[in-house]
């Protein structure tokens, strides 16, 4: 064990439930212990926010949900994953918060719940949240188009084919994309990896998210790409949201990283959630995985280790360069579910945040794809519109999560957050489904539903 950090703040028991992450195991019948890097809330509307307390008390069941921990102990013992942290919360409390597993295998240090991750594309929300904080201050309208705000792409025409020698054939956008469309992928934009075509070739031979680049050398780049598709003709994963990192600056007038410093992470007391991890916090930072050619757990960096998060970063990614702990991720999707409101402090109108959880494409786009069946997308978020084709539990439920495992749901059915926090590449096929188990442990322990 790395002895810096036993430094990490003390330990405490639950003596009410057994949570069992950090002590599972199949003859386990004692209370798991927490390790947590920040003080718990002291005030909400009808005691302390996020509080741990007995799930019982908010019409949960102890040794039910206990089942979350069994499952994702189970993953780890099998070699499938290092470690997990899992989080959830109903009513405003806290009802299970674990790690099991370790942090980084060969150091044999094990998984604490103030561990940071990188969240990857759980950076999304966040920014469709500073996005909307602008929104809220009449800086835009959603329905303006996305150029009156960014020039650079007022001549952006469409791909739509190739000619004889099989060059890339383009046509004028049928309109042009409007700021709604940026904030639910349909505004004709691509990632460079979801997708093979000669727009997405090009996205890589310009390294479009080139760390060592500038979100104006972005802008620069992509303004010489046609789209990949008309703009609202259909959802298509893509670098809208670093786009939004780039509208907060050029609306706001602050660099983007400050922008969500002062406006969200320092309000929210989200104390660990950045662009990079400092020097002092570094011994928290996750190991991330790969699976070798025998399936056996591989450290290694993602998308080809060109990220260092240790060291400031010159690319600040809205759609993707975020790290953070999963209390930071709770405190954040808390005040989402709460109406824009936490510990009261307000980050958004209540009102705001419902137009961000309905349902932003166009009709002729019936929902995303992806084999996420039942789900459409509001404004950087997935929303579950039919429970039963998406295997889901409430309606209007909304989530998302990140490249590297990292996931998260809110249901405002249920009055109920999850967050789980993995480092694991691998693809569906060898990534264990901790995403539908979780859910499906949650919701079995649920003995007082609200619907």
């Amino acid at each position: 064990m790395n002895p810096s950090r036993q430094s990490h703040p003390s330990s405490f028991k639950l003596s009410l439930i057994a949570m069992g992450f950090a002590a599972l195991a199949a003859c386990d019948t004692g209370p798991a212990v927490i390790t947590s890097a920040r003080p718990l809330n002291d005030n909400d509307q009808s005691g302390p926010a996020l509080q741990i307390v007995q799930p019982e008390l908010v019409g949960m069941d102890t040794e039910r949900l206990h089942r979350v921990t069994q499952a994702m102990q189970e993953y780890v013992d099998a070699g499938q994953l290092a470690g997990v942290v899992t989080m959830a919360a109903r009513d405003n409390k806290i009802v299970h918060f674990e790690a099991v597993g370790q942090r980084d295998i060969a150091a044999a240090d094990p998984m604490a719940t103030d561990d940071i991750f990188r969240i990857y594309s759980m950076s999304k929300p966040i920014t469709g949240v500073a996005m909307m904080i602008l929104y809220e201050e009449g800086k835009f309208k959603l329905s303006d188009p996305v150029e009156k705000y960014i020039p650079e792409f007022a001549n952006l025409q469409v791909a739509n084919g190739e000619d004889a020698n099989g060059n890339l054939t383009t046509e004028p956008p049928a309109h042009k994309m409007t700021i709604r469309e940026l904030m639910s992928h349909t505004g004709g934009l691509s990632y460079g990896l979801f997708s093979q075509s000669k727009v997405d070739d090009m996205y890589n031979d310009v390294n479009l998210l080139d760390p060592n680049s500038t979100l104006q050398d972005m802008i620069d780049k992509l303004a010489e790409i046609p789209l990949r598709q008309q703009p609202g003709s259909q959802w298509h994963y893509s670098v809208s949201v670093d786009v939004q990192g780039y509208l907060v600056e050029k609306l706001s007038g602050q660099k983007f990283g400050d922008f969500l410093e002062e406006r969200i992470f320092k309000p929210l007391n989200m104390i660990d959630t950045d662009f990079h991890v400092p020097e002092e916090k570094a011994d928290r930072l996750a190991q991330v995985y790969g699976y070798g050619p025998d399936g056996a757990l591989v450290a290694q960096e993602g998308f080809g280790g060109a990220n260092n998060y240790l060291v400031d970063q010159t690319f600040e990614s809205g759609g993707g360069g975020l790290v953070g702990t999963a209390m930071d991720y709770m405190r954040f999707a808390q005040m989402i579910l709460n109406g824009g409101e936490l510990d009261g402090v307000r980050i958004l109108a209540p009102l705001t945040v419902e137009i961000m959880h309905r349902n932003q494409m166009p009709k002729s786009v019936p929902g995303i794809g992806l084999g996420a069946r039942g789900t459409t997308f509001g404004l950087d978020f997935a929303i579950i519109e039919d429970p039963v084709e998406a295997e889901s539990y409430s309606k209007g439920e909304f989530y998302w999560g990140g490249a590297a495992g990292t996931w998260f749901w809110i249901d405002p059915v249920e009055d109920l957050v999850f967050v789980g926090m993995i480092q694991q590449f691998g693809g569906a096929v060898q990534v264990p489904d901790v995403r539908g188990k979780s859910r499906q442990m949650v919701y079995q322990a649920i003995m007082e539903p609200k619907q």
